[in-house]
């Protein structure tokens, strides 16, 4: 079965670098009282400990998962290695407006722009920035879970997603992360209900 190209409810886009703050923010964001809900993501690798699916993933095989593509059952989808497949379905998308709610993602920069390219009016989408490279390094270092070949990959991949950021709707610099929560809502808060503003 095919999936449907109209979606339910507002898209709320959410990219950044690794390290910016992204995680501690859209869990935030779902703990408010905005009507929001998490959007969970499909994917082709193999479930990890402690994963739960429906939770953290969908899980599909690689074959399943090109089945799906065939038969565009994907808002959109990347195959980010050979045979590991990332996407978001329409069911997904429809679950959560059914419920009355509108979708939250957490996605990569290219997976973030081709939904705001397919549904411009229904999204915002929104690029998180760290104040600079050397603070994002600093912040991955305090971590603890990074080698230095880790840390130069992740480094390397944010200065290719920081290209990217003028085409986001509004890009905010995450200097204070309270600061930030506050000013992440306020601009989500007027985007999905700005007709009762006019």
């Amino acid at each position: 079965m095919k999936g449907s190209m109209c979606v339910t409810g507002k898209l709320i886009i959410f990219s950044a670098p690794s390290g910016t703050g992204k995680t501690t923010i859209v869990r935030h964001l779902l703990q408010s009282d905005l009507p929001l809900a998490f959007s969970v993501s499909a994917t082709s690798r193999q479930m990890r400990q402690n994963e739960i699916e429906g939770k953290d993933y969908y899980f599909f095989s690689p074959e399943v998962f090109r089945e799906k593509i065939k038969n565009e059952e994907f808002l959109e989808w990347e195959e980010v290695y050979p045979n590991q497949f990332y996407g978001t379905l329409f069911s997904e998308i429809n679950r959560i407006g059914l419920n009355g709610k509108h979708t939250l993602f957490d996605v990569d920069v290219i997976g973030g722009l081709n939904i705001k390219n397919k549904y411009p009016a229904h999204s915002l989408a929104l690029f998180l920035m760290p104040p600079s490279l050397e603070v994002l390094k600093e912040r991955l270092i305090r971590r603890g879970t990074e080698t230095e070949a880790s840390l130069n990959k992740r480094k390397d991949k944010a200065e290719y997603e920081l290209r990217f950021a003028d085409k986001f709707d509004k890009i905010i610099i995450n200097d204070d992360l309270e600061t930030t929560k506050k000013e992440v809502y306020n601009i989500i808060k007027h985007f999905l209900f700005k007709e009762n503003y006019s």
